[in-house]
């Protein structure tokens, strides 16, 4: 569950600059700001996983790509700065040491009890205003299923659910396997 903090509408830079100062997380949305809870174990654990196998996997196919966990920003436009639980960007390393990605190729949200709505409903509307985002996967710890969002390079988008199998991140052409920690 989340919660609106602050009652005065802040840009995506006032939020960025207020947020590093916090000893909690948060996210902007339409310019209100958002506490996220506290996380679970198997969140944490899922997150860490899933973005150990996106790196595992760039490695694989020998790309210039980073995956990061956690605590990277996505700025959706002006207002609206989300914190996926992990980003996969491509292309030259990032200069200086960003808070923000601009240019997500992949994002992944990993679903808790009170992000589900905003996961599926806002964030995915949101995470493919970004010119850049091809791919966006909802993990389902509950049912061990990833929600797989593509973005076609007419701009349409296709979703695909897995459990188990390979998961084709095409581009930047790379095969996602094994996305849950042992029960």
């Amino acid at each position: 569950m989340s919660d609106t903090v602050r009652t005065k509408k802040m840009t995506s830079d006032e939020f960025l600059e207020w947020a590093m100062a916090q000893p909690k997380r948060y996210e902007l949305e339409g310019g209100d700001v958002i506490a996220m809870v506290p996380e679970r174990t198997s969140h944490t654990n899922t997150k860490y996983l899933i973005t150990r196998r996106l790196d595992d996997a760039i490695t694989e196919a020998s790309l210039p790509c980073e995956a990061y966990v956690d605590g990277v920003s996505v700025e959706i436009d002006k207002a609206t700065v989300y914190e996926p639980d992990a980003v996969v960007r491509c292309g030259p390393p990032l200069e200086g040491d960003p808070v923000k990605i601009s240019d997500p190729l992949i994002v992944v949200e990993v679903v808790s009890p009170g992000s589900r709505n905003r996961d599926s409903g806002e964030k995915l509307e949101g995470y493919f205003r970004v010119p850049t985002l091809r791919h966006y996967l909802i993990i389902e710890i509950r049912h061990r299923s990833v929600i797989h969002h593509r973005r076609d390079q007419d701009g349409v988008i296709t979703t695909q659910i897995a459990r188990d199998g390979v998961i084709t991140l095409d581009p930047p052409g790379i095969l996602l396997r094994e996305f849950f920690p042992s029960p």
